[in-house]
């Protein structure tokens, strides 16, 4: 490919340095500095110091600021007309011990255009709101700002849903001062989106590996997560002989070892499945584990691919309690359905790209994302940057600030497209 340029045009171009800070402050909020990780899980204090950061941020860039009954923060630059809007987001609440770009680097990236083009003071045809979704990450499930945005949130998950130490979402909104019951008038009227854009970090190693700037996503990939046990029967681990015992553990090994046969049989190229939770019971060195709870995480992009292997791990689950004599329960916590992007707003990501001279490719997101929430009811489309050594979800996770350049003024261009040619967010 030919050398980079990233001039969106010779007066309208990011500011890097503006937006090194603004990532910089908002890593300090939440910074651990034992694991040098940051902590800034939603509704926690650190996630609320985020968002009125956040908030401050927006005003002092004299852009509109907003929340709404889910604490999504919004910022708008007002346009000639209103009739429907062009999003610009991601969302800023953390995993634990978490890096500095995941999810923030898309808001800090929405602010800077937005900022960029209101400087300008350029007439926009149709409105741009910047928005951070609350609890992308999923201290609660995930998708919390997004579902409600999109009306998806209902009252049951709404009054149901806990972290992992069993804190109540309401209960953790009402302690910062929400109201949990205004969450479900955080709905936007789809006709009104008339498009959003999302730029991530790739969380993954492609773009590093083939030295690209940017990816164009083609589609988001679907997930499952379940809650399962294995319930056995807990015993002395010295006087219980081996062909007596229901060892919910072995249980597990059993299932785990299945799981590469599953993918073969019943999965695609882009299958992943995980483990990534076990707690044993009752846990002594000298007991034979009665009860195993677990997790399991499986991804593909295809809705058929999903549930041939939601049926081929029930069916495993099965065999193996059977022969082991024990019972399996399955909770599903999370189910998101795969969403493409809409083939309109690639090509104008995919033109603006090539009128940058950038170095980029199509690809598949494996990751979930708020903008696969909002592509269920509104045209949506996502830049991904490189993540070095394909690291995410971690204090090493980084991009080159070259790269992250680019990727701004990608979308800085796009931007400005869909706000000023209303022609280019027709599908």
């Amino acid at each position: 490919m030919s050398a980079t340029n990233t001039s969106v045009s010779p007066d309208l171009v990011v500011d890097l340095e503006r937006i090194k800070r603004d990532i910089n402050t908002l890593a300090a909020i939440g910074f651990n500095d034992a694991d040098r990780g940051i902590y800034r899980q939603a509704f926690t204090d650190a996630d609320m110091a985020g968002k009125h950061w956040l908030l401050h941020r927006i005003e002092e860039n004299d852009l509109e600021p907003a929340s709404d009954g889910a604490a999504n923060i919004s910022g708008v630059l007002p346009g000639k007309s209103d009739a429907s809007r062009v999003y610009v987001g991601s969302h800023i609440d953390t995993v634990p011990c978490a890096g500095m770009l995941d999810g923030t680097l898309g808001v800090v990236i929405g602010l800077e255009c937005l900022r960029v083009l209101k400087a300008a003071g350029l007439e926009l045809e149709r409105t741009i709101e910047l928005i951070a979704f609350s609890d992308e990450e999923g201290r609660f499930g995930g998708m919390f700002g997004s579902e409600a945005f999109t009306g998806a949130l209902t009252p049951e998950k709404l009054l149901s849903a806990k972290d992992l130490g069993q804190t109540l979402l309401t209960d953790a909104m009402l302690a910062q001062g929400l109201d949990p019951k205004r969450a479900l008038e955080a709905r936007r009227d789809p006709a009104r989106i008339a498009a959003y854009l999302e730029l991530h970090i790739e969380q993954g190693p492609v773009l590093d590996q083939n030295l690209l700037q940017v990816g164009i996503v083609e589609q988001i990939t679907g997930l499952q997560s379940w809650s399962l046990k294995l319930m056995g029967e807990a015993n002395h681990a010295g006087t219980t002989p081996m062909d007596y015992r229901k060892d919910a553990l072995m249980g597990l090994a059993d299932f785990a070892h299945e799981i590469p046969r599953i993918l073969a049989e019943n999965g695609g190229e882009h299958s992943r499945a995980t483990i990534g939770q076990a707690e044993v019971q009752p846990g002594a060195p000298n007991s034979v584990p009665g009860l195993v709870v677990f997790s399991l995480d499986f991804r593909d992009p295809s809705t058929d691919t999903l549930e041939s292997l939601s049926q081929a791990f029930q069916k495993a689950l099965a065999a193996i309690s059977r022969r082991r004599g024990l019972k399996f329960e399955v909770k599903v916590q999370g189910d998101i359905q795969p969403v493409p992007c809409a083939p309109h707003l690639k090509d104008v990501l995919e033109a603006e790209a090539q009128r940058l001279n950038l170095r980029y490719q199509r690809m598949l997101s494996g990751a979930a994302h708020d903008a696969q929430m909002v592509g269920r009811v509104a045209p949506m489309a996502m830049i991904f940057v490189p993540s070095r050594g394909g690291m995410s979800h971690s204090p090493a996770e980084w991009t080159a600030w070259e790269d992250i350049r680019a990727g701004a003024n990608l979308m800085l261009g796009t931007l400005l497209k869909l706000a000023t040619s209303p022609d280019e967010v027709s599908s």
